[in-house]
């Protein structure tokens, strides 16, 4: 039987309290986390997994959806305190995670700031210096669209790019559930992409929507939102409505 847990990490930044939901995956065998959060967040989600009565000593791998901030800020700092946690990303997304190429977050951030009104770009440039310090971590094992992970009853790769190139969800056929990492969002209790603004390509990111009604969804978890209520595939063909109507 596989157990999955959405690890609610509350915290503060910039004066405003921020909600982020990695998912912990366990059977007998496996104990999965999916993203990491920000730098420094070991212990958040140290404290999270204990909660949900599981020690981190006993993860076995972390899956990374894609490499922004707040899902491989504490990657690195995982790794070493886990050497043997086997480290899962897309194929894309491998080279950003590792350093070997700069992050898109970081150039999409440089190459739009003499857009920046004069006001905001301080805030700006501190945003600029704080994705410098992101430390770059290992990748272990890279995975490709359709691929399925033998673990916690099966965990099948959907590669939904757009917000990032290289951006996966999980679905999990057991349970009929899709980890929808940064593909949509929960804002107001409906589902939309991803701040539309930042999402490096929008109309691939509405093509993966598209991808995600091929799957038989029961249940949807957004790393900003968390568990949704209702429908959830009604629910992305009306973002898909909202976005091509």
């Amino acid at each position: 039987m596989t157990n999955l847990h959405l690890l609610e990490i509350e915290f503060e930044q910039n004066g405003q309290k921020q909600v982020i939901t990695p998912v912990l995956l366990q059977d007998e065998h496996e104990a999965i986390l999916v993203d990491c959060g920000y730098p420094g967040f070991t212990g958040l989600i140290q404290k999270a997994a204990m909660e949900a009565g599981i020690s981190l000593d006993a993860l076995t791998r972390l899956i990374v959806t894609h490499h922004d901030m707040d899902h491989i800020g504490s990657l690195a700092a995982l790794k070493r305190a886990y050497p043997h946690l086997e480290i899962i990303a897309h194929e894309l997304d491998a080279p950003y995670i590792t350093g070997a190429k700069k992050s898109l977050r970081l150039q999409q951030a440089e190459s739009t700031l003499d857009d920046v009104p004069e006001e905001a770009k301080p805030h700006a440039e501190q945003f600029i210096r704080f994705l410098k310090t992101i430390e770059p971590g290992p990748v272990d094992r890279t995975v490709s669209h359709g691929e399925r992970l033998p673990w916690c009853g099966g965990i099948e790769i959907v590669h939904t790019p757009g917000h990032m190139p290289g951006h996966i969800s999980l679905y999990l056929p057991a349970s009929k559930s899709l980890i929808a990492a940064d593909a949509v969002v929960i804002e107001g209790g409906k589902l939309d992409i991803a701040n539309p603004q930042y999402t490096l390509d929008l109309d691939e990111a509405v093509r993966s929507v598209r991808r995600l009604l091929d799957y038989d969804i029961e249940q949807i978890v957004c790393y900003h939102g968390g568990r949704f209520e209702g429908d959830g595939k009604q629910a992305l063909r009306q973002l898909l409505h909202a976005y091509t109507s």
